[in-house]
């Protein structure tokens, strides 16, 4: 099927309009326009949008096309009306061209929630979702608003942990460049001077790291080749099955990440199941989405089983209780949400203690970093002194024992 941009005139009010269609021919395009009551003038096949790697859409867009497009439905414009509008005010081409495909579904009867659908890449499960939920129920502008508070929260979330990661792995690097530096220029110094000494023999730490600084400047191709056959190795394997339940597993019981992580994934899940309930999503729909939504297989596994556990009659606090992959106060709150009858307010609060419970634990990684960042630089200065000055010693002490 192909994307006609079409210059029609108004059959009523003599205007132009500009838009667009999806259609076989151009015939049948054509049809399409007159059957909304306009005339056409022009008509040329679009190409098909391609996503360049500097023209990602990130949440940023997508937030604001959600607030965007609540604040002009709560306004009382039509959707298609506030979907040109919103395409006409965003920058990102990307979104744009997404933004025009729906349009153009839309427009030839398709659902919204449908159209979106088609761009699983832009639009998740969740999102798609909670427009669906909204639609049935009338209250799409406030899904839109719903979506992009979680959207926002998320994104904030997954930017913290990021920021608590990029610190020590920044600190690393200079770390080794500095040692590096110290292997390739320095030490080979020291090994020229005792060459014309007969009888002089290096200490073994210097002897070990001049094999090193030896292998660094005469083969580093090697180095380089086995440094990118171990990327392309482990990023081939994080794609597995296996692999990404390993790093999954890692990230939930490695230190000192481990509890941040777990801590992240019980916001995630009870931000996701706040948002889809506030939006009347049936809770085991509710648990299918939310299981896709935490991006993490061990916690999905435990959410598909509570899924079939609540399928079963049992209550959905019972089904993850005791379950190692949940904290205990998830099921303990959601115990009291299914007694008192306000789920969704039970996972709003959990959402918000564990999102300040995020925050807490990247300021203790923060400080039990730093402490540890500094040993290991210790460890490395002394080594690398130790390796220059085990040798001057040595010559020193030469020099004594021969003067005598």
């Amino acid at each position: 099927m192909l994307t006609y941009s079409y210059v029609a005139r108004n059959a009523t009010t003599g205007e132009k309009v500009k838009g667009q269609v999806q259609a076989d021919d151009e015939a049948s395009a054509v049809k399409l326009v007159r059957d909304q009551g306009l005339s056409p003038i022009e008509f040329k096949v679009e190409k098909a949008a391609r996503q360049s790697r500097f023209s990602r859409i990130k949440t940023k867009d997508k937030v604001l096309f959600s607030r965007q497009l609540s604040t002009l439905i709560n306004a009382g414009l039509p959707l298609v009306q506030s979907l040109r509008s919103v395409a006409g005010q965003t920058t990102n081409k990307a979104l744009k061209a997404v933004i025009n495909d729906v349009i153009t579904s839309v427009e030839s009867g398709v659902a919204f929630s449908v159209a979106l659908d088609k761009h699983p890449d832009v639009f998740n499960r969740v999102y798609v979702s909670l427009i669906a939920a909204s639609e049935t129920s009338g209250t799409l502008d406030k899904g839109l608003e719903r979506l992009a508070d979680q959207q926002e929260k998320d994104a904030d979330i997954i930017s913290k942990v990021r920021g608590a990661m990029i610190y020590p792995l920044i600190v690393l690097v200079v770390m080794l460049g500095v040692v590096i530096f110290m292997i390739v220029k320095v030490l080979p110094q020291v090994q020229s001077i005792y060459a014309g000494l007969k009888g002089a023999t290096l200490p073994p730490l210097t002897r070990a790291l001049l094999a090193v600084s030896h292998f660094l400047i005469h083969d580093w191709y090697i180095a380089v080749i086995l440094l990118v056959l171990f990327a392309f190795g482990g990023t081939r394997f994080a794609r597995t099955v296996t692999g990404k339940s390993f790093a999954d597993k890692m990230k939930m019981k490695a230190w000192p990440v481990g509890p941040l992580f777990m801590k992240m994934y019980m916001a995630r899940f009870a931000r996701t199941g706040t948002t889809l309930v506030a939006a009347g999503v049936p809770l085991i729909q509710v648990l299918e989405i939310t299981a896709d939504a935490v991006d993490n297989v061990h916690i999905t596994r435990s959410i598909r089983g509570a899924i079939e556990k609540v399928k079963g009659g049992k209550a959905l606090s019972d089904s993850l209780t005791d379950d190692p992959n949940f904290l205990d106060l998830v099921p303990n709150m959601l115990r009291i949400g299914e007694q008192s009858g306000s789920m969704e307010v039970m996972l709003e609060k959990i959402a918000s203690y564990y999102e300040k419970e995020v925050d807490n634990q990247i300021k203790a990684i923060s400080t039990i970093i730093e402490p540890v960042m500094m040993v290991l630089m210790g460890v490395m200065a002394i080594t690398i002194v130790a390796a220059i000055l085990l040798p001057i010693y040595g010559l020193v002490n030469q020099a004594g024992f021969s003067g005598n």
